[in-house]
């Protein structure tokens, strides 16, 4: 990647050199992912959830595989950036999902164990991925993982359908997912992003993105680096020793994703309003991030990884009501739309960051960005308040 012979030995310069320019490399995948958001949740409210996710899992699934076959920074930077287009379905997705398929009280758990799901996957490649590296080469990580993508395709074609569509659903159940007295009919025509960004509610949700999914990014990529390299740390972490603690990790962010669901659902069936149940849980998510600075400056990995656990946890929970939020705010057919716009402005904080993160990192160490992953939360949820002191679902004309 680094243009240097296999036999090179890798200086100090060179390490870092790589760091900066992976930095480059993620900005791409992060610039392809803004530009997919934007595109595919239009696609997927315009052809349905079913064929729409079904497209974005088979274009990642075969970019995933394409990075087996890079040998350059050239090469996987294009590799990551059709990645990033296909990967840009998957949130719009399962938001419009939960929104088809749950009433209001039920969305913010259904969005939390969806949200969890995809830390499995996290937590497998913790363990499988260096295994396979280690074993079999870097190659047979990418082409194996890209493989369940493709299995994956043909599961969701096979099963998913709408409610309305699906013959296994009795009239009780569809009544009951359709027990929302607030939704406003169907829009038939499409609704242009431009009058999207005339609502309140639009901007809210992009605030809500805009400031903590770099953080997430970050998280996803600069951890190992983090466990491998910080000055602070006492112990370090490499391939064969990694997996342990990010299975902590992930686990925790699962039982937080599950966990703030459930307790803004349960707020809501004691008899709180829909926007106080859920903008408490999201304060809750977001005081729990402030003390993870502590883990960039602490000798104790076990402290460290306790920290970063616990702020990933609340993250996986600020997520959850981040999706809520799409089908709270907007009716259920523009539901992807907006969470597309939310996630283009997410992405394009995370091109932000992760053109200069590797930078940071070289420069001033894991302090900086540490400070700002414990802050972000907060700022957005002040940004919340001012523009939606009521919690009300917008009232959307065909225009």
């Amino acid at each position: 990647m680094l243009g240097l012979p296999p036999t090179a030995t890798l200086t100090d310069s060179d390490v870092n050199h790589f760091k900066e320019i992976m930095g480059y490399v993620d900005a791409a995948f992060k610039t392809a992912y803004a530009i997919g958001f934007l595109l595919v949740g239009w696609f997927i409210d315009k052809v349905g959830t079913r064929v729409g996710f079904g497209w974005s899992i088979f274009v990642w699934s075969l970019a995933g595989i394409g990075n087996a076959f890079v040998n350059s920074i050239r090469g996987l930077g294009v590799t990551r950036f059709i990645l990033g287009l296909g990967e840009a379905g998957n949130f719009p997705s399962a938001g419009k999902s939960v929104a088809e398929w749950f009433p209001k009280k039920e969305r913010s758990l259904a969005n939390g164990i969806v949200n969890a799901g995809s830390n499995i996957g996290v937590m497998t490649t913790a363990f499988a991925v260096p295994y396979l590296t280690l074993h079999y080469g870097w190659r047979a990580a990418f082409v194996s993982t890209g493989m369940l993508g493709l299995v994956l395709v043909l599961l969701w074609v096979k099963f998913y359908k709408r409610p309305e569509e699906h013959t296994l659903i009795s009239k009780e159940e569809l009544d009951y997912i359709h027990s929302d007295h607030d939704e406003t009919p169907p829009v038939s025509a499409k609704v242009s992003w431009k009058k999207l960004l005339t609502y309140r509610q639009t901007w809210a949700l992009i605030a809500c993105k805009f400031f903590p999914d770099p953080i997430w990014y970050f998280y996803l990529t600069w951890l190992p680096d983090f466990f491998n390299s910080s000055e602070s740390l006492d112990q370090k972490l490499d391939l064969k020793n990694i997996g342990i603690p990010f299975l902590m990790i992930y686990l925790i962010s699962d039982a937080g994703s599950i966990f703030f669901g459930w307790l803004s659902s349960r707020l809501i069936k004691q008899g709180w309003e829909v926007g106080q149940a859920r903008k408490l849980t999201m304060l809750i998510c977001a005081l729990c991030v402030v003390p993870i600075f502590f883990a960039s400056i602490t000798s104790n990995i076990y402290i460290a990884v306790g920290l970063i656990a616990l702020a990933t946890a609340a993250h996986q929970g600020w997520s959850t009501h981040v999706y809520t939020m799409g089908s709270d705010l907007f009716p259920k057919n523009n539901v992807s739309s907006v969470i597309g716009i939310g996630g283009t402005f997410g992405a394009i904080s995370g091109i932000l960051l992760a053109s200069t993160a590797g930078i940071i990192r070289v420069k001033f160490g894991y302090l900086p960005l540490f400070i700002m992953a414990g802050t972000n939360y907060l700022l957005a949820l002040v940004i919340v308040q001012v523009l939606l002191p009521q919690w009300n679902q917008i009232k959307m004309t065909n225009q």
